[in-house]
């Protein structure tokens, strides 16, 4: 425990030895003047105000001091600035700043029901906490948890916020999925130790279309990286058409989603896909004379050298029916390392689909789904999708859904505010330090808020430049499901 400290003032000493005195005396300072452009970015796009209604709230009206949306805001917001836990916010809630941009009429608290929380604008972690705790089946009956989220309507408006990120409907998009771990280090129901990993973790599934996120399912870690694609790659593809009807589709992932069922269920619903193989006997002889000019070209230059080849491949017994499979045959210092993707685009070995050769559906279209892993890591490191500490999976995957939509909120930010700007391809933690991060100083009078940011602040042009883009107007909105 820390020890009670009464000492209100700080001697330093200046380069020119004059003493310095420092106190905790001026006013009102908070160091996130730039939530600013956070709530700039919520009037644009209305992200919060759509995720609000996918909640039920059993609490009796005249008892509420914090509506659901005000309790949502908050707590993303603070994710997006950097606040990763519920304990932040019992410190939190005395900033008038936060509560501002939160949509609080009294930013001090000063006019607080109870007098333990006057002074205290937000709501603190105990309150909170409702958000993630309350039973899927609670109703106005329960004693405290009454704030019920519904699943279904946040899976469904993930979907729907990518679609309200275009004025036109692209021709063609490509969904990236992808399995990670989340590791865990309590008894979380759920949690099951990852051979591949070695540790404890929760194997969350991600789909990403470029910087939108579509999906962020928390799964336990004992079961198939791929399992249950199928059920979320029909419920988005179905809400995407019924939006762009003409849309062509391409499913991107790895080899751990190479399964049966899902290039089957693609082909049946015309939705191509690019799919990592798992190297085998079979395939690798496939390749051998590639590979022998490979190495040939390599022990020549000295240089990495890499062919490819076309060709048609079932399995012995998983497939049923042959396929496309492109070769990648390379030779690098360290020897052979063959690579293979099974692929709908094209019908036979050697025809070019949608203008692309074997080498350029390899390199430009299916490595290009490394990009994904940087989504998930900004998801992960910058905006704490990590922290499933809850005791239920329920309470952790409400917590991946704030970090998700928090996510969400950062990129629109990105995409509109950062337009053409320096920072335009920026990650959620540069965009935190340079443009949130503010210091300002807070001053509440009867008909205004004042809020004086920091004259040092080098990066003001930039700010400007984002809070004028973020006053255009956005794209028509489409309608969350109804839970």
């Amino acid at each position: 425990m820390f020890a009670q400290c009464t000492q209100k003032s700080f001697a330093f000493h200046t380069p020119q030895r004059q003493e310095g005195i420092a106190q905790f005396n001026g006013g009102h300072i908070s160091s996130d003047g730039g939530a600013l452009l956070l709530q700039r970015t919520e009037q644009r796009t209305g992200i919060l105000a759509q995720f609000a209604r996918c909640f039920t709230d059993h609490r009796d009206p005249e008892l509420i001091e914090h509506t659901v949306l005000e309790l949502l805001t908050q707590r993303i917001f603070a994710l997006a600035l950097g606040y990763e836990d519920l304990n932040d916010h019992d410190d939190l809630r005395h900033d008038p700043l936060l509560a501002t941009v939160v949509g609080k009429a009294d930013p001090t608290g000063t006019d607080r029901a109870r007098q333990r929380d006057k002074g205290k604008a937000l709501a603190g972690k105990s309150t909170l906490n409702r958000l993630e705790l309350t039973p899927v089946r609670a109703d106005r009956h329960h004693r405290y948890k009454k704030i019920v989220v519904h699943q279904k309507a946040v899976e469904q408006l993930l979907i729907d916020l990518f679609l309200q990120a275009h004025h036109q409907p692209p021709e063609q998009i490509v969904l990236d999925f992808d399995a990670t771990d989340d590791p865990v280090h309590g008894d979380q129901l759920g949690r099951f130790f990852h051979g591949y990993y070695k540790h404890y973790c929760y194997l969350p599934l991600y789909v990403f279309c470029g910087d939108h996120l579509l999906c962020a399912k928390l799964r336990p870690s004992n079961i198939d990286a791929a399992m249950g694609t199928v059920k979320i790659l029909r419920q988005i593809v179905q809400r995407i058409r019924a939006t762009w009807p003409q849309i062509r589709i391409v499913v991107r992932a790895d080899s751990g989603f190479c399964r049966e069922p899902i290039m089957a269920w693609c082909e049946a619903n015309q939705v191509d896909y690019v799919l990592g193989l798992a190297k085998n006997k079979r395939l690798t002889a496939a390749i051998d004379e590639e590979l022998a000019e490979a190495q040939r070209r390599y022990q020549g230059s000295g240089q990495a050298a890499r062919l490819f080849k076309d060709f048609m491949y079932q399995t012995l017994e998983s497939w049923r029916r042959p396929r496309r499979v492109i070769g990648k045959a390379e030779h690098l210092n360290q020897g052979a390392n063959p690579r293979f993707i099974v692929t709908s685009l094209g019908a036979q070995p050697g025809e070019s689909s949608c203008g692309m050769d074997a080498r350029s559906l390899y390199e430009q279209l299916y490595c290009a789904r490394g990009d994904m892993e940087n989504r998930i890591k900004e998801q992960q490191l910058a905006l704490f999708a990590d922290r499933t500490s809850a005791a239920t999976m329920r309470a952790n995957q409400v917590r991946l859904w704030f970090a998700s939509i928090a996510y969400t909120m950062l990129a629109a930010l990105r995409r509109l505010g950062l337009k053409d700007t320096t920072l335009a391809q920026a990650q959620c933690q540069t965009i935190r330090l340079k443009l949130l991060k503010i210091g300002a100083l807070i001053r509440v009078t009867c008909r205004k808020v004042w809020v004086s940011l920091s004259q040092s602040y080098p990066y003001q042009a930039l700010f400007t430049r984002v809070w004028m883009n973020l006053a255009g107007a956005g794209p028509p909105r489409v309608q969350p499901a109804v839970a």
